[in-house]
């Protein structure tokens, strides 16, 4: 458009004032309107316009008139330019432009500057020297007209041929510069349509760099769980291996096993030379590391459907959480056959020996929970756990939760390998369930007193001692049943006597005591002192406590013969007294129970509440139980003297007790046996019933959790004491219930000694002597 409007402007001559008007607006659109600055200084800057305006106003103005046009026509067009401020629209119809984008704008305006101050410059120094043309023209002309007219025209021409030149001058330059300015404008534009696509692009990439970052650390992540599971799998596999060549390759005392010697029984043993030495990673992997074929068993339904070989490879492809995601859409789609099918197939192959796998120590505290008969079963599954089952201190606490204190066989064993503790336990469960269930074998028969009935009766160790009123006791033997010796002396009959060991100690109606030496048959001493029949004794230490039809108790030194202490204060014959070293107890036909402080000699406490003769006694060293033929049992404290309980229940005389652990046991003439908790005084079971006994009971044992009693109907009953249950009868005599009597029984864990007879010779006396523990005395002989 500026190249139109200069061509325009030359070939014009003259222009009218409204044409000249419509030229200043039409420049001002042309010249940079979208910014004020290039507005007000176009005009100036511009050289083409300088020119045109010298023209128009003619070529004699001055320069203060010419910068006075040029102030006019800078106004205006500033004043046209404020009204139509086109810059920020322009901008923001744009876009919001960049920093490297406005850096490149300021160098396009500092270049595009320069360009036209070196264009001014040339444009002033030509004006400069045309003025001073005009200047030599004007003097020329007043010195000579003719010369002036003719070099006027000369100058005019040359200057319309100037002015053609610097218009064509300018109008080349102006095309150049608009080319420039296009091709910048086009180039920039270029480069912001390149730059925002290389940003667009840079965008993009980076987005996909971050999202490949992300799976990147995922999958990283990833790997580095599977490492340490690897890892940890690799560990626990080195430290089994460890763990399980020091526990089968050794035995419980640090012996090696002979070479070559299997080391546990079954094939799903996992031993350290089946362990496969790198980590399963597959279930085919834990199937050879367990020790299978690596080709299973499969399923022969037909042949393997089309497509499957692909899917497998698909699975394969597939990450870990992508297969278990197909794994649940797969069992879900499963029939119950079918998952019944997997099931088969996979859980024998996580079965595991953690017992093996436990340290020794660990291992040993899991197997405390097991039950003894489940132990038995335990050391039958291979070499490690019967060790492991072998092993002593767990016996010995499984002894300790049954009771047993000592392993007795432990002498008996030479094996190092069977565990003592074991042993007894076994001897001992052999034991209980020979009293329970019992054999065919008959009792061993001991006889020796001929017609006479057995007052008393004794046993310790493999030595049985018997009294009777045939003034004699035998000593036999429980091994064979033979009578050992005979003890001969008293001149009546004898009616009590203690044993501790091979001494002896026996009260008869002569009024005397004997210490004998059962082993040697000899006696020891003879204690003179009562006046009456000696009806009751009781020994404690290397002292006895002997009661008399005399009233009084004495206290003997067995060692020495002689007697101590004399206690007096009954008013009827002592039947029967209780001593545990401190104090003595003692209940006669007085009705009345004492408690006797022997060292001093005085009666301590005198327990009345009874209405008939006390004929039996307990005491614990708290609580003094005693039983009276007014059919009553009572319960006092020791300390203070006072009544806690009376039992009640009993019909008839209370001939016989038992007490252990505040858990009394009561044998009455009324056929019935009773047991009691002393500490609440309840009847705890009442042992009748369709096996009860027929007549009196006359005697009472405790052993092993069971009661025994013995009965004037010939027979011995076994109870079992937590329930209260008859569990058997363990002797029957044939005269039962027409004349047989049972007087007496004393029981050990493994032995039970009855003194039977009868009343009206319908029955021999004898002894009647079952060992419960045959088993151990035959290997023993053998």
């Amino acid at each position: 458009m500026e190249p139109e409007l200069a061509d325009r402007s030359l070939e014009e001559d003259t222009l009218s004032r409204d044409q000249w008007d419509q030229a200043l607006r039409t420049c001002r659109d042309l010249i940079g309107g979208n910014t004020p600055n290039s507005a007000s200084s176009s005009v100036s800057s511009s050289p083409f316009l300088s020119s045109w305006f010298r023209r128009e106003k003619g070529a004699n103005y001055d320069d203060d008139e010419e910068e006075e046009d040029l102030e006019e026509v800078r106004v205006a067009i500033v004043t046209v330019e404020d009204e139509s401020y086109q810059s920020e629209p322009f901008v923001h119809a744009h876009g919001q432009i960049s920093t490297n984008q406005s850096k490149d704008t300021e160098d396009k305006k500092q270049s595009t500057n320069e360009h036209e101050e070196q264009e001014q410059q040339t444009v002033t120094e030509k004006s400069a020297n045309h003025n001073k043309d005009m200047d030599q023209s004007t003097s020329q002309n007043t010195e000579n007209d003719q010369v002036s007219n003719q070099r006027k025209e000369i100058s005019v021409t040359e200057e319309s041929a100037n002015q053609e030149t610097v218009s064509e001058d300018l109008e080349h330059t102006n095309e150049q510069t608009d080319k420039e300015r296009t091709n910048k404008d086009v180039k920039n534009q270029s480069e912001k349509i390149e730059n925002d696509k290389n940003n667009t692009e840079s965008q993009v990439m980076a987005t996909d760099e971050q999202k490949c970052s992300t799976q990147n650390i995922e999958n990283d992540k990833e790997d580095e769980n599977n490492d340490i599971k690897i890892k940890e799998e690799e560990e626990e596999v080195t430290s089994v291996q460890s763990q399980m060549k020091r526990k089968l390759d050794h035995g419980p005392d640090g012996r090696p096993f002979p070479t070559g010697k299997k080391h546990c029984k079954g094939n799903g043993y996992l031993s350290p030379a089946s362990l496969a030495p790198a980590t399963p990673t597959t279930f085919g992997d834990l199937r050879v590391a367990n020790g299978h074929s690596a080709q299973r068993r499969r399923v022969t339904s037909g042949p393997p459907p089309t497509g499957l070989q692909d899917w497998l490879r698909t699975f394969q492809t597939w990450s870990g959480p992508e297969r278990l995601l197909a794994l649940d859409e797969l069992i879900d789609r499963c029939e119950t056959t079918q998952v019944k099918h997997m099931m088969q197939l996979i859980e024998p192959q996580f079965q595991r020996d953690f017992i093996s796998l436990l340290p020794k120590e660990l291992a040993l505290y899991v197997l405390t929970f097991l039950a003894p008969r489940d132990l038995l079963q335990a050391a039958q599954t291979c070499r490690y756990w019967r060790i492991l089952a072998e092993d002593n201190l767990l016996w010995r606490e499984k002894c300790r939760e049954e009771g047993i204190s000592e392993h007795l066989s432990s002498e008996r064993r030479k094996s190092a390998s069977v565990s003592p503790w074991k042993s007894a336990y076994i001897r001992q469960h052999r034991i209980e369930s020979n009293w329970r269930s019992g054999d065919d074998r008959e009792p061993m028969v001991l006889k020796g007193h001929d017609d006479h009935v057995i007052t008393c009766l004794q046993f310790s160790g493999d030595l049985i001692v018997s009294g009777s009123d045939d003034n004699t006791l035998k000593v036999w033997s429980a091994i064979t049943g033979k009578c050992l010796r005979t003890l001969t002396g008293h001149t009546g009959g004898v009616w009590c006597s203690q044993m501790s060991e091979a001494t002896v100690i026996s009260g008869s109606t002569d009024r005397t005591l004997r210490v004998w030496d059962a082993e040697k048959g000899e006696c020891v001493h003879i204690l003179y002192g009562h006046t009456s029949t000696v009806r009751c004794m009781h020994l404690h230490g290397n002292r006895v406590v002997s009661g008399s039809r005399d009233t009084t108790l004495r206290v003997w030194d067995v060692e020495s013969g002689r007697c101590e202490h004399v206690l007096t204060g009954h008013v009827a014959a002592v039947r029967c007294v209780q001593f545990d070293g401190r104090r003595v107890i003692s209940g006669g036909y007085d009705y009345m129970v004492k408690v006797w402080d022997p060292e001093s000699e005085v009666c301590l406490h005198t327990l009345q509440g009874h209405t008939n003769r006390v004929y039996s006694l307990q005491f614990d060293g708290a609580f003094v139980v005693s039983g009276s033929l007014d059919t009553s049992i009572r319960v006092w404290e020791a300390d203070t003297g006072n009544c806690v309980h009376t039992l009640t229940g009993h019909q008839s005389l209370t001939s016989g007790m038992e007490l252990r652990d505040n858990v009394l046991v009561s044998g009455n003439a009324d056929s019935t046996v009773r047991v009691w908790d002393i500490r609440t005084g309840q009847c705890l079971h009442t042992l009748q019933g369709p096996n009860k006994h027929q007549s009196a009971v006359t005697c009472l044992q405790f052993c092993r959790g069971l009661v025994l009693s013995s009965s004037d109907d010939g027979t011995v009953k076994l109870w079992d004491l937590n329930t209260g249950a008859w569990v058997r009868d363990v002797v029957a005599l044939q005269s039962r219930g027409s004349g047989g009597v049972v007087w007496r029984i004393r029981a050990s864990d493994t032995r039970l000694v009855c003194a039977a007879g009868s009343r009206n010779g319908t029955e021999e006396t004898k002894l009647l002597v079952l060992d419960f523990d045959l088993d151990e005395r035959r290997k023993e002989s053998d």
